[in-house]
């Protein structure tokens, strides 16, 4: 006779419940409310808790997974809280063309910031741009990202 073994119930680290669910309030009403929900959890938080997902799934009547999958396929959404400062280096064709790859090994080999390699930011007539923490800058060089991710580490 086999037994059945019941694991434990995952825990989820804490997060704010009630952002989440102003987030939700203001947003369920939205066609396709996923997306915007995402995004307002994500500003409101910066990141989408893995608690939230079942939060989120249960008010739009979605399953973990339809939201989890969302989350997962879309670079733009964190499931963790970013270390630091975030920096967004464009990986879009104009930039690359003019030293973007360069500029993102630079960031990451810096480690003062959270880097994410981003698809356009929109600043293509003066690449390579990249954006920290949500203020963008143009025609960067090597040197003027040394300087930007210098006083990037006074924001920690």
């Amino acid at each position: 006779m086999s037994e059945t073994v019941i694991a434990p119930p995952v825990r989820q680290a804490p997060y704010n419940r009630e952002a989440v669910a102003r987030v939700i309030a203001e947003r369920r009403h939205l066609d396709g409310p996923l997306m915007p929900v995402l995004h307002g959890v994500q500003d409101a938080l910066g990141h989408v808790p893995s608690g939230a997902v079942g939060q989120i799934a249960q008010a739009l009547n979605l399953s973990r997974a339809e939201v989890h999958g969302v989350i997962t396929y879309y670079h733009h959404f964190r499931q963790e809280p970013a270390r630091g400062p975030v920096l967004q280096v464009c990986r879009a064709e104009s930039c690359r063309s003019v030293g973007g790859e360069a500029l993102l090994a630079q960031a990451r080999a810096n480690g003062s910031c959270t880097v994410e390699a981003v698809y356009c930011l929109g600043l293509c007539a003066q690449s390579p741009a990249v954006m920290l923490q949500g203020q963008p800058h143009a025609c960067m060089t090597p040197a003027k990202l040394d300087e930007l991710m210098a006083e990037a580490g006074d924001f920690r």
